[in-house]
Formats: structure tokens, C-alpha cells, sequence
């Protein structure tokens, strides 16, 4: 079989797996027989088929009936879009306000992957020409928001992600993983993190820990600006209103507790 002959099987057997998703989701619950025939595919390619979907916990056998259904996995899928839609929402109101109190930009961002996504951003009133990073992806070790995060996990998952050579953004860059450790373990102690100059020469940022209902950190808040207007001497007063807000959307989201290590 040639490469584009096995690229259009593969996804073929892709599209053919969303089509059972979505006729558990339409009917409930569904034979063998009954998926093959509306896939219009032999029984044991529909076998074959929902067996994997089965092994990744996206459909589970009823036992009683041998049909299958919409499993677990779905539902977890779901959960964390839910969670992510949630802190945006939850979140908007306090960043619109923490952004015009400070005049600076503010941030949400979550982990993903090996990376800070961010996920909501409200651009700083002084700013011109601001950058819109809603749907980018930033380093964890070399941001604030990365280190907040990196702070919450657990020490097998910390080592996962700084796996990897780090790389050097600037000569602040911080790419010594037991100095890192370190930080980020004061990140964990204080409730918050600084970067400066550490992704960009000129950019300071200051970010605190979002929690959940059940007090696993969920995601960060941040605020950044220019390091000329946000300089040493500042950076207390943000600390204190980016932890506050921080705080405030953890209450929101319905945890009103301090940040546990997840």
C-alpha cells in the first residue's frame, strides 16, 4: 500500500469512528450489526471499530443487551472543555476589572500539553497596539503564568515537562532546572510568580493561581506590561490585586479555600 493510500485509510477509519460517536449520541444504544449496517461496512470492520473507540473509553458495552453506548471517556472530554468555557466565563468579569484598575494587560491561561495556553485576554488601556494571545501557547519556565502553573504540579509531572533542554529566550531566561525547581516552589509557598525579562526583554509579569471547585489549580490570572511601568518598586501592589483577583474567580468557579498541589 502506498503512503496516500494509507493516509486516506486511516482517515477513513477516523471518520468512519466520529460516525459511530455520533450514532451512540443519535440512537443511545447500538448493536454490531446495527453500526455495520449504517455504516454500510462489514460487521467486523464495525467490530474492530468500536472496539477501539471501547478501549479509549469513548463507548462501553451495556452487558445485559451486548449493545454499546457513549462511555466515560466522552464525558471527560467534555468536562474539560466545560471547565475551560467555565473559567472564562467565570473569569471575564474580574480580569475587565483588574485590567482597568491596573491599566495593564490581563491573561488566563490553563496547561496544556508541555505549554501555557492562553485562553482569555484583556488588552491594557495603555497599550496602542496590543497583541492578542487568546488561543497561544506559551513556554511554562520562562513566564509567570507558566511558573503558577508548574507550581500545582506533581513532582513526576514537573519533571516531564522540564524533560526537554530549556530553552534561553533572553540572559533573564532561567534555564537551570533545579533553579527553576526553586522558583516554582516559591511560587507554591507565596501564592504567585514573577517573570522579568524573562520571555522578552522589556516585559514584566506578575500571575497567581486559579483554583477549582475542588481546590486543584485549573488554570492562572496574570497581569504584564512594559518593566518601565511596571518596575520593582510596583511590583508589590500588583502582586497583591493580581492575588485577589485570582482569588476572587477561584470563589467564583465555587472554591473558597487555598490552591492545592494537583
Amino acid at each position: 500500500m502506498s503512503n496516500s493510500e494509507s493516509s486516506a485509510s486511516t482517515i477513513q477509519s477516523v471518520d468512519r469512528a466520529l460516525t459511530v460517536l455520533s450514532l451512540l449520541a443519535r440512537h443511545g444504544e447500538l448493536g454490531v450489526t446495527e453500526i455495520a449496517a449504517m455504516l454500510a461496512v462489514h460487521k467486523s470492520t464495525a467490530f474492530r471499530l468500536v472496539a477501539t473507540l471501547e478501549l479509549h473509553e469513548l463507548v462501553e458495552q451495556n452487558t445485559e443487551r451486548g449493545k454499546y453506548r457513549l462511555g466515560m471517556g466522552v464525558l471527560q472530554l467534555a468536562g474539560a472543555t466545560t471547565a475551560r468555557l467555565d473559567i472564562v466565563q467565570r473569569g471575564r468579569p474580574v480580569i475587565l476589572r483588574l485590567a482597568e484598575e491596573l491599566g495593564e494587560t490581563v491573561n488566563i491561561t490553563v496547561l496544556s500539553g508541555h505549554e501555557a495556553l492562553y485562553l482569555d485576554q484583556v488588552a491594557a488601556t495603555a497599550a496602542l497596539r496590543p497583541h492578542n494571545w487568546v488561543g497561544q501557547r506559551i513556554p511554562l519556565h520562562a513566564t509567570s503564568n507558566g511558573k503558577v502553573l508548574l507550581a500545582h504540579v506533581s513532582q513526576e509531572r514537573f519533571a516531564e515537562l522540564t524533560a526537554e533542554p530549556l530553552r534561553r529566550f533572553t540572559d533573564r531566561t532561567n534555564t537551570d532546572v533545579a533553579a527553576l525547581e526553586a522558583e516554582v516552589r516559591a511560587a507554591a509557598r507565596d501564592g504567585y510568580a514573577v517573570a522579568v525579562d524573562e520571555l522578552e526583554i522589556g516585559l514584566t509579569a506578575i500571575a497567581a493561581p486559579i483554583a477549582g471547585p475542588d481546590g486543584e489549580v485549573v488554570g492562572s490570572v496574570s497581569a504584564s506590561g512594559p518593566t518601565f511601568r511596571i518596575p520593582a518598586e510596583r511590583i508589590p501592589a500588583v502582586v497583591a490585586k493580581v492575588v485577589e483577583a485570582a482569588g476572587q474567580i477561584s470563589r467564583r468557579l465555587g472554591w473558597h479555600g487555598l490552591p492545592t498541589r494537583s
